[in-house]
């Protein structure tokens, strides 16, 4: 089983929340208080993070993460379940919708790669992430956070935003982190990009408008798939932590409830 928190009443509809690389399910705390309102909130921690750092995976690990989610929603006896993913956490969602479609309500994507789709970009890919493993195996980790915080995605983060990424990461066992790191490579996913067009259930993308980056990815693959894409305002790639308000808005929207967009 993995680690997971849970909040709001067991009668409602359940929410699933799978964080990003580096984070917890603790990531969702701003949002919890409104969505506990509506359904029943599970935030869990993916392998190496969090409650779940000694939980370490094969390469490639996506099949046996999927596995392990959907042991610990069984032992909370939760089969169906609307389920919501950002980066990391919703190319885990497309691999959970592939395996488990019939368990889902909807789907909610967040800044998250649905899959290369060349030799090429995967070999790139292989070798950028075997230097980012070879860094996060060597340095302290804080010295390692400061570097990745430095990449064009996290652009739009002020100092002291990044900073305090850094100080909140830090706490994260290295080792754990690794594993997931190598096990869920983008290089080792498959195409996923038709896992949409496979389910019955709705599916929705959110992403920052000042991500430049993954708003040319969530058009290119709406313009393929049909799906719901959300822009969030005033946002770059973690576009729940950047702008929660709009980030909720859009959200309880997408679920059926009435929200009102706050600027």
């Amino acid at each position: 089983m993995l680690a997971y928190q849970s909040s709001g009443a067991r009668h409602l509809p359940c929410l699933v929340l799978l964080h990003g690389f580096l984070g917890t399910g603790d990531d969702w705390a701003p949002l919890l208080p409104r969505l506990s309102q509506h359904f029943y909130c599970v935030a869990i921690d993916l392998p190496g993070h969090g409650g779940s750092a000694e939980q370490l995976l094969p390469e490639p690990g996506f099949n046996e993460t999927v596995s392990l989610l959907l042991q610990t929603l069984d032992h909370l006896e939760i089969n169906r379940f609307h389920l919501l993913g950002y980066s990391l956490g919703g190319r885990i969602a497309l691999h959970v919708a592939q395996a488990a479609p019939q368990r889902l309500l909807s789907l909610h994507l967040e800044s998250c790669h649905p899959g290369l789709l060349t030799t090429a970009e995967k070999q790139q890919r292989a070798y950028n992430d075997a230097q980012w493993a070879s860094r996060l195996a060597q340095l302290p980790i804080q010295q390692f956070l400061a570097l990745w915080y430095q990449q064009p995605v996290f652009a739009e983060l002020s100092d002291a935003a990044r900073e305090a990424l850094i100080q909140r990461r830090s706490r994260h066992a290295a080792n754990g982190l690794l594993s997931m790191y190598r096990a869920t490579s983008l290089a080792w996913q498959q195409d996923l990009h038709r896992v949409p067009a496979m389910l019955t259930c709705p599916v929705h993308y959110y992403y920052g408008q000042q991500d430049h980056k993954f708003a040319v990815l969530a058009n290119n693959w709406h313009s393929k798939v049909a799906m719901n894409c959300h822009a969030i305002m005033a946002a770059g790639h973690n576009s729940h932590q950047a702008n929660p308000q709009l980030f909720l808005a859009a959200l309880l929207t997408a679920l059926g409830i009435s929200a009102e967009v706050k600027p």
